[in-house]
């Protein structure tokens, strides 16, 4: 369990060297600035960044297979968690950040210029509105219950999508709650920087046998 800040960096370090560190300290310098302007996260999580941010969104590269090549969907992408902080590490695929609200996008504009992040994309619409392309993998945290957030994004996802959604500590719940066709494509894995919560891990297409 990645419980402090020092923990946190040590761990992103193992998976991203010196490169990682350094775009991340960025990144969380900006995000302390940006929050007094607008409430991207809770103003206590700020002095935790680290665990609650950073590691609890490059956790979720351990959930999908080295070498998985494609674009990575992050849905609700918000203040940029997990999004930015999976392009910073996955630089030769695209990361494409949907965000539906102007002020948050601009944010993330920014934010993946500064970072130099050429690989990040950014749909500053609903996702209802995004032109449909085949997602390798497809995360969201905080984004929607689970049964509509398969729904809204069935149609990106093919038999080698990976799912990779953190869902808190009703995770199980959601999971148990799907209709019995979607529910053995998912198991729920534990979190590593909350013990309370799960992240929602599986493989394959949504969609009605096609």
């Amino acid at each position: 369990m990645i419980r402090t800040e020092a923990a946190a960096r040590e761990a992103i370090e193992a998976i991203g060297g010196r490169e990682a560190i350094e775009k991340l300290e960025l990144l969380a310098a900006a995000l302390r600035e940006e929050n007094e302007r607008q409430n991207l996260v809770s103003r206590g999580s700020l002095d935790e960044t680290w665990v609650r941010h950073f590691a609890d969104s490059s956790q979720l590269l351990a959930y999908v297979p080295r070498g998985t090549r494609g674009a990575w969907f992050d849905l609700g992408s918000g203040a940029g968690f997990p999004g930015l902080v999976i392009a910073v590490f996955r630089p030769e695929d695209p990361t494409v950040l949907v965000e539906s609200r102007k002020r948050r996008v601009e944010w993330l504009s920014r934010m993946t210029d500064r970072l130099g992040l050429p690989n990040c994309e950014i749909e500053g619409k609903r996702l209802e509105l995004v032109d449909t392309r085949k997602a390798a993998v497809i995360s969201a945290r905080a984004f929607a219950p689970l049964p509509k957030l398969l729904s809204l994004s069935s149609r990106f996802s093919t038999a080698g999508t990976h799912w990779v959604l953190p869902k808190g500590r009703s995770a199980a719940q959601e999971v148990e709650e799907l209709p019995r066709n979607l529910r053995k494509m998912f198991h729920v894995e534990q979190s590593r920087t909350d013990d309370e919560a799960g992240i929602v891990v599986g493989k394959g297409k949504i969609g009605t046998g096609k």
